[in-house]
């Protein structure tokens, strides 16, 4: 049975690549990135869906969640924004062991992530989502019993990378195949955000 899950679709990135800007609110096949990735999220978390960015949070008019802004200064990183997540899981919803980060620029994420994520989860205590040969640091289940220590971790030690902060704790990874193409293709120059936009009309053309 998959337990209360926490959504956090992580958007406080500075998108040099794509121009600087909210990356997030690109349009893609005329949606926004974000509309796409809450869209695949949303029905999948019982407990709601959340947004890590910063700044000016009347941007993200109709985003159905709150807006969390990191709790560490300068743009540290996606770290920060997981720990903003758990400490709003933990304030927010009693009844939440796990938050399930995404990343806000990977429009086709699999309708069973956090059904797979969750189905692993008593193997370690992370649980990483993987395609191919390609491990996705920002496509994970936390338990909310690592957030102190990710808050020493990050805020203490300096700790700004994911993956630093997977391989001291250990993490199951699971996979999905890779055929028409990759669930986790994400979006981070213009080129990719093309590609995108052809891959979103074959999937709907193939939908009928």
């Amino acid at each position: 049975m998959t337990p209360p899950v926490l959504g956090l679709i992580l958007a406080g990135g500075l998108a040099r690549r794509m121009g600087g800007g909210d990356k997030v609110l690109l349009p893609l096949a005329g949606r926004t990135l974000l509309e796409r990735v809450t869209e695949r999220l949303a029905p999948q978390c019982a407990s709601g869906v959340a947004l890590s960015a910063n700044g000016d949070p009347t941007r993200f008019t109709g985003f159905p969640g709150p807006i969390l802004p990191d709790g560490v200064p300068g743009h540290p990183g996606p770290l920060a924004g997981i720990l903003a997540g758990l400490d709003h899981a933990a304030a927010f919803h009693p009844t939440v062991e796990y938050v399930a980060s995404v990343s806000g620029d990977a429009p086709f994420l699999p309708h069973d992530l956090i059904a797979r994520l969750a189905a692993a989860r008593d193997k370690a205590a992370i649980v990483l989502a993987a395609s191919g040969e390609r491990q996705h640091y920002t496509v994970a289940l936390w338990p909310l019993r690592l957030r102190e220590d990710l808050r020493a971790a990050h805020v203490e030690r300096g700790e700004r990378r994911v993956g630093g902060f997977i391989e001291r704790h250990g993490a199951t990874v699971v996979r999905w195949p890779v055929s028409r193409f990759d669930p986790f293709h994400n979006v981070n120059t213009p080129d990719d955000l093309s590609a995108a936009a052809s891959l979103c009309e074959e999937i709907e053309e193939a939908a009928g």
